[in-house]
């Protein structure tokens, strides 16, 4: 269905940022609490629920007590528009203007707001339609569809032994995705876990045949499909 409605200008920055961030707490496991709304946002809590209730109000989101927030369809159809013109905006300045990774996230939260439906379009049409962001993310359809795949298992959850392929990495953090780059953990990867030391000590895996160890917080970012 052809994203409609109000244009994307129409919705102030942070009504777009509110939506984008429920949709992904939604996408991760249900209902969106106040908490992890301020904590995603590094706002106070307080200030969350005065625009929980606007948004609900101007039929974006649902709100149930105690139960937390969820987006309506036009809520969703808002966020998803948001986070199609980040992710071909991180796409377009990585593969036309040669921008790494670590620099695009934050490029895209900037410019994500500013930029028109047929902008993005056309970025996205210049770099032929690319299904995926830099980092992996599936980038949404200018029809408002997104495939988010199958639920996806981290590095960290492996068992010794396991072969996997890294499909998605988290991109909100630019000195962890220089890493990630170093050691050779970007989308495409294939990576076998070879041993785990015990009380939360380092995880020893082989990355493209090349042997690597990384600790499990920084595995738990690193979204794979397992192989068996």
């Amino acid at each position: 269905m052809m994203m409609t409605g109000r244009a994307a200008g129409d919705y102030t920055a942070p009504v777009e940022d509110y939506l984008k961030v429920i949709y992904e707490i939604e996408r991760r496991g249900g209902a969106a609490a106040t908490n992890d709304i301020a904590q995603q946002l590094s706002i106070a809590p307080a200030s969350v629920s005065g625009m929980v209730r606007r948004l609900a109000d101007q039929g974006l989101l649902e709100h149930e007590r105690y139960r937390g927030v969820r987006l309506t369809e036009s809520g969703r159809r808002v966020a998803l528009r948001t986070i199609r013109r980040h992710r071909v905006i991180e796409a377009y300045l990585t593969h036309a203007l040669g921008y790494p990774w670590d620099r695009v996230h934050d490029e895209a939260e900037r410019l994500e707001h500013a930029a028109s439906d047929e902008l993005i379009d056309r970025m996205a049409a210049a770099i032929g339609e690319p299904a995926t962001d830099p980092h992996g993310a599936p980038i949404p359809t200018r029809w408002g569809e997104i495939d988010e795949g199958p639920h996806l298992a981290t590095i960290a959850e492996l068992a010794p032994g396991e072969r996997c392929r890294v499909v998605r990495v988290s991109d909100d953090d630019a000195r962890r995705l220089r890493y990630l780059g170093e050691v050779g953990l970007t989308p495409g990867a294939e990576v076998v876990l070879v041993s785990r030391a015990p009380f939360g000590g380092p995880l020893a895996l082989t990355v493209d045949g090349v042997e690597r160890a990384i600790g499990p917080a920084l595995a738990s970012h690193v979204m794979v499909e397992t192989s068996g």
